[in-house]
């Protein structure tokens, strides 16, 4: 696993041991920011937020392409190891926030986030509980992108989200999303 663009290009990244979390493949990861590269034109300056964040992949992956700020949130103790070894490794602890919490126990929101990536445990539903939950506390903004990688063969339907594009990449399915009538 390693960074696939940006500013840390080819950096290597520690996966957390165990089968508890499935890091976001290399090759996932890189059609998933293509095509929000299509979409955002630019990293520069975004604010993201990283759920489920694992080792921390996506959201160092955003931070190597200009994101200003990002926050992780996940509870797994070996995948809070290794996001922090990651952050560590990369020189980036200023530029993070780690939050040790499940995504269900944020609370209300002091801002809303630009750019919202999910990678839940597939097969759960966590991502759209966790999505409706952050809609109603103010993580979103009507100008928030949000990506949901799920298992192949899982829809994602969100009342007050329209689906803005879909992609299959292996056995994950990239489902970029945004508030309905919000271009």
């Amino acid at each position: 696993m390693r960074i696939i663009s940006g500013q840390w290009r080819s950096r290597p990244l520690i996966a957390p041991k165990g089968d508890t979390t499935r890091p976001t493949a290399d090759r996932t990861r890189e059609t998933l920011f293509s095509m929000l590269a299509s979409r955002l034109g630019s990293f520069e300056e975004l604010n993201v937020i990283d759920l489920f964040a694992g080792s921390g992949a996506l959201g160092l992956e955003a931070l190597s392409r200009g994101a200003a700020h990002c926050t992780f949130v996940e509870q797994d103790r070996a995948a809070l190891n290794a996001l922090e070894k990651n952050i560590a490794k990369l020189e980036t602890k200023m530029i993070c926030d780690v939050r040790p919490i499940s995504v269900m126990a944020l609370g209300k929101a002091v801002r809303s986030y630009d750019l919202i990536l999910m990678d839940p445990p597939y097969g759960t539903g966590a991502g759209a509980v966790a999505l409706d939950k952050m809609a109603r506390l103010g993580w979103i903004s009507p100008a928030s992108w949000i990506s949901i990688e799920t298992g192949r063969d899982e829809d994602v339907h969100i009342k007050g989200f329209e689906i803005e594009t879909v992609r299959e990449v292996g056995k994950a399915r990239l489902t970029l999303l945004r508030y309905a009538n919000s271009s």
